[in-house]
């Protein structure tokens, strides 16, 4: 089995269906969360996402669009986002994303969308907030968005942890003798200073997960969230990838 595995598509259609054009037909979906929040299309892209077999867990933006949960941690920009975005789900999306659990473990991997339990949406920039998610859990592989920065933490036996960057993608080959954590980046709002969309693709059977970037139209999502009066620097930062 290959698994395509996204984050943070946050409403914006047009990299979802690039990045949905590029999986084939077998490929296993896993969602890492932020579905909605910050761009123009958020009914669009959760029934997409429904439409593929796939295991989705929350993320802080989809809490907040269901129950107002963490909204207070939110920037005006996210949070007059998060606004629009309750005015315009329908009511079918809203109970699904309802249905949804913070984690979700499988013997290979952990899916959860910033960081294991206890606290599901803390950011792991760091190596120390690293070590503090390898701490957490057991799990040999953790895959984590919320950043929208794809990069890769990788704890050795002996307790050092080694960092890298995919700016502009690149593979991890698995080592069993690590553990790891691996971004896969944001497929909707990239903050990497690259534009391009991001997300990968696992193969647990040759242990290697690649993290691939794409062009998409990011004009017409620019478009789109200025007739929807959204927050104008929410079309802005998608061109500076910041």
């Amino acid at each position: 089995m290959r698994y395509a595995v996204v984050s943070d598509i946050h409403s914006n259609l047009e990299a979802f269906q690039v990045a949905l054009g590029r999986l084939e037909g077998d490929d296993h979906l896993l969602c890492l969360g932020d579905i909605v929040g910050y761009g123009p299309n958020p009914n669009e892209c959760l029934e997409l996402l429904r439409g593929r077999i796939n295991t989705t867990v929350l993320g802080n933006h989809d809490v907040a669009a269901i129950d107002n949960f963490g909204i207070e941690w939110f920037n005006p920009a996210a949070r007059e986002a998060i606004r629009w975005t309750q005015g315009v789900l329908n009511a079918e999306n809203k109970a699904w994303l309802n249905t949804l659990g913070y984690e979700y473990r499988d013997p290979a991997f952990l899916m959860v969308h910033g960081a294991p339990s206890p606290d599901y949406f803390e950011y792991i920039l760091d190596k120390d907030t690293a070590r503090k998610a390898f701490d957490s859990t057991d799990a040999p592989l953790i895959l984590i968005g919320h950043t929208h920065i794809a990069e890769m933490y990788a704890l050795a036996a002996d307790g050092t942890i080694s960092h890298r960057h995919f700016q502009n993608g690149g593979t991890v080959e698995l080592d069993p003798a690590f553990r790891y954590i691996v971004n896969v980046g944001s497929v909707g709002q990239p903050r990497d200073l690259n534009p391009q969309a991001s997300f990968g693709f696992y193969q647990p059977d040759e242990r290697r997960i690649e993290v691939t970037r794409f062009d998409y139209p990011i004009a017409a999502v620019q478009e789109k969230i200025e007739c929807a009066h959204l927050p104008e620097v929410l079309a802005r930062r998608l061109g500076l990838g910041r």
